[in-house]
């Protein structure tokens, strides 16, 4: 048992070694989709599965379109545009998978539903074939936890959107081939990714560390403190962020990052620090979901980002009781602690922190520097007060932050 498993883990290497040329990829909806044009581009033969194979069909028809304006404006040739969209197949069955080199899941975040499809794979691919997943928290060791070979399970989670991005979290869990993390950041680096490797704890870096820049700007909304629209305008104008945090959640769907909320919550046992918001519920419950419906924060019933109007239904007769740079001050402090606690806990080096979060979510600066800049002694006492006033372990500071004072 143990000298055929060694085997598999060295067939696994060597085929990676000699290059991955066939991708499958299950769930074609926005990072599916985008995922394929990534393996595409770097000339991988791709094989899209999605349950629902009239989505295949919609996101196909779509990335033809992005294909066709990218051609026009130059930035691709139109043979590259060709070559790219012809080199994705859409699959009707799962089991047209059978012969890929390696599959990246990128479906819904829910764990059962996931162990479901990547059990049902496993039936027919090769035992040379790694099994990636695109989740942003869900645990890689649970998810690996239940299939025939768990050694050649990993992470690998790409950013939106995935052909622009260029961050790509790999993360190895506690089953995975020792070899396998490098292997994959290698392949990663050859489709043009910067990737970086992760431990696997909730949130892994991005969504771990970023957790504050939606919570503590919800929380402000929240206590009627100042409205989304002013949020946002201090943390453009003071952290030159390119978006603010309601602009961002609008962006990426509101239930979606709800969702990530609550499982990096449940996961590191209802810790007060990640405790979602109330607010973020009721959007989820109402479906104003962002961009995606018209409505989030925002109204974009107009379709376009220059006629966006707050949302009626939070508009308030309250004028801003906090000044922007009290909003600023208190955001980036919890961001900074919290990438602070992710190097004291070895999560990942300084340089991949600072990478992840400037290259997986467009932060202006690496926060660890940030941190540097204002002080950190400043960002303590934000913390201090923050904790004196509400009384909550939310606003703990992390041990190695008094030390850096």
């Amino acid at each position: 048992m143990q000298e055929s498993r060694i085997k598999n883990q060295e067939s696994r290497v060597s085929n990676l070694e000699s290059g991955i040329s066939k991708i499958g990829i299950i769930g074609s909806g926005t990072m599916g989709i985008g995922i394929a044009q990534v393996a595409a581009t770097a000339h991988c033969k791709v094989f899209l599965y999605d349950a629902n194979f009239s989505q295949t069909e919609k996101s196909l028809k779509n990335l033809k379109t992005t294909l066709d304006k990218l051609a026009e404006k130059g930035k691709i040739s139109a043979e590259k545009s060709l070559e790219i969209f012809n080199q994705i197949k859409p699959c009707e069955e799962i089991k047209e998978l059978k012969d890929c080199d390696l599959v990246i899941e990128a479906i819904i975040e829910n764990k059962e539903i996931k162990q479901n499809v990547f059990a049902e794979l496993e039936t027919y691919v090769s035992e040379k074939c790694v099994l990636g997943s695109n989740t942003s928290s869900i645990s890689i060791t649970s998810l690996q936890s239940e299939l025939k070979n768990p050694d050649r399970f990993i992470g690998i989670h790409f950013f939106n959107p995935a052909p622009l991005m260029p961050l790509v979290e790999v993360i190895p869990g506690l089953l995975t081939e020792n070899n396998l993390a490098q292997e994959i950041v290698d392949l990663m680096k050859s489709w043009g990714k910067s990737p970086i490797i992760a431990k696997d704890v909730p949130g892994f870096i991005v969504n771990r560390i970023a957790r504050p820049f939606y919570g503590e700007a919800l929380r402000i909304v929240e206590e009627n403190l100042a409205t989304p629209e002013q949020v946002d305008d201090a943390m453009k104008s003071l952290g030159n962020f390119k978006m603010g945090p309601f602009e961002l959640m609008d962006l990426i769907g509101i239930d979606v990052n709800f969702s990530v909320t609550k499982t990096v919550y449940q996961d590191y046992f209802f810790d007060p620090k990640y405790k979602p918001s109330l607010l973020q519920q009721r959007m989820s419950e109402a479906k104003l979901l962002g961009r995606k419906t018209g409505k989030g924060f925002y109204d974009y019933s107009e379709q376009s980002q220059e006629s966006r109007t707050e949302n009626q239904y939070l508009k308030t007769e309250n004028q801003q009781l906090i000044t922007d740079n009290q909003i600023f001050m208190r955001i980036i402090s919890m961001l900074i602690n919290e990438a602070v606690e992710a190097k004291r806990l070895g999560i990942a080096n300084d340089e991949d922190i600072e990478t992840a979060m400037q290259k997986g979510v467009n932060y202006p600066k690496g926060l660890l520097n940030w941190g540097k800049e204002i002080g950190f002694s400043k960002i303590s006492e934000v913390l201090k007060n923050l904790y004196e006033e509400y009384q909550e372990e939310r606003y703990r500071q992390s041990p190695l932050l008094r030390k850096l004072n």
